[in-house]
């Protein structure tokens, strides 16, 4: 009797705990006061984060941060975008300076534990590559043996490329610059045999940067694995469960069916999940500190998951990257979206 008076206490308060609001916490304090999410994204990586020919700013990552304003604010233009060298990423968000790097930034233990970040969900699974020019006739890895491959510091690939080299005693030659612009321009000025990066990154880069997309190849090789996605500071619970859940509302819309267009008549929906995605028959936004329809608003900024890849970086994109390891699930796929519930 004793054990089942404490269990029905129990969840007694559970149960008030969890109609209770929650906290926001600081940094979405300060957000709101400035009425501005601030964001860093790369200086300029085609498909991820880029200006168009308008001056705003386009991409992937971008898009991410679009919808956490709109999730947050109501607005998915109330979005100050920071650029960011990789050398200087995580200073910044370590000060102060944004409030969320959503920067096509690899996950890895050591930046996990020790930087005094907190990784929130995978927005892109990648994995690092070789582009050769097509006048080379190099069609495989292993054909770059003594070769020299331009890397960027202050990244996963420098560590990566040696790796790869030693365990297949190639010898490759890594050519190092901390900028993105001397990494292209050593390449494509013939300094190096090969340019290494992220696969996304070297089709991004052949797009953008080459002067005939067609002289280069990437090659068939994926050398690491390459979870990206944002991340926020450590000490601030609140704000890391909101952009954890902005990204898992993305693609739990997609998941079922709710696309930028209909959102509005999604809501007439009976699904009680859908109900719970768009804010008609649970309150999900309460345990975040959020609105009621702080997911519908994101939807309705940015479209779901799928229609923001397809948008920047899919077959329709000036990209065409195959979804890949970034379908749903549900579609042979590693994205899986948590419960919005």
């Amino acid at each position: 009797m004793k054990r089942i008076k404490q269990a029905a206490l129990a969840a007694a308060v559970w149960a008030c705990l969890a109609t209770m609001p929650a906290h926001a916490g600081k940094t979405l304090d300060d957000i709101r006061a400035r009425g501005q999410v601030v964001c860093g994204v790369h200086t300029g990586l085609a498909g991820f984060s880029a200006t168009d020919a308008h001056g705003r700013w386009v991409g992937l990552d971008v898009d991410v941060c679009r919808a956490i304003a709109a999730a947050t604010l109501g607005d998915g233009d109330k979005v100050k975008f920071i650029p960011l060298p990789a050398s200087s990423r995580f200073t910044a968000l370590q000060s102060g300076e944004i409030d969320v790097l959503s920067r096509n930034t690899t996950f890895t233990l050591t930046r996990d534990a020790s930087l005094g970040l907190h990784q929130t969900v995978v927005t892109y699974y990648d994995g690092q590559g070789f582009m050769v020019p097509v006048k080379s006739k190099i069609s495989r890895a292993s054909q770059l043996k003594g070769h020299t491959v331009c890397v960027q510091t202050a990244t996963t690939t420098q560590k990566n490329l040696a790796d790869y080299s030693t365990a297949h005693g190639l010898g490759i030659k890594s050519v190092m610059f901390e900028k993105l612009e001397a990494v292209e321009g050593a390449y494509f000025s013939g300094r190096c045999t090969a340019y290494s990066t992220d696969a996304s990154g070297l089709a991004s880069v052949r797009n953008k940067s080459a002067k005939n997309p067609a002289d280069h190849v990437i090659l068939p090789e994926i050398i690491s694995k390459e979870p990206l996605g944002p991340m926020v500071r450590r000490g601030d619970d609140e704000w890391f469960a909101i952009v954890k859940w902005v990204v898992y509302g993305l693609l739990a819309a997609e998941e079922y069916g709710i696309t930028q267009a209909n959102v509005d008549a999604m809501r007439q929906s009976a699904d009680p999940q859908i109900g719970s995605i768009l804010g008609t028959t649970e309150d999900t936004g309460k345990p975040l500190g959020l609105e009621r329809e702080w997911l519908a608003r994101a939807i309705k900024s940015t479209g779901n998951y799928g229609e923001i890849f397809e948008r920047n970086v899919g077959p329709k994109s000036a990209l065409k990257l195959p979804r890949g390891l970034n379908n749903l699930w549900t579609k042979g796929g590693l994205m899986y979206a948590h419960p919005v519930r």
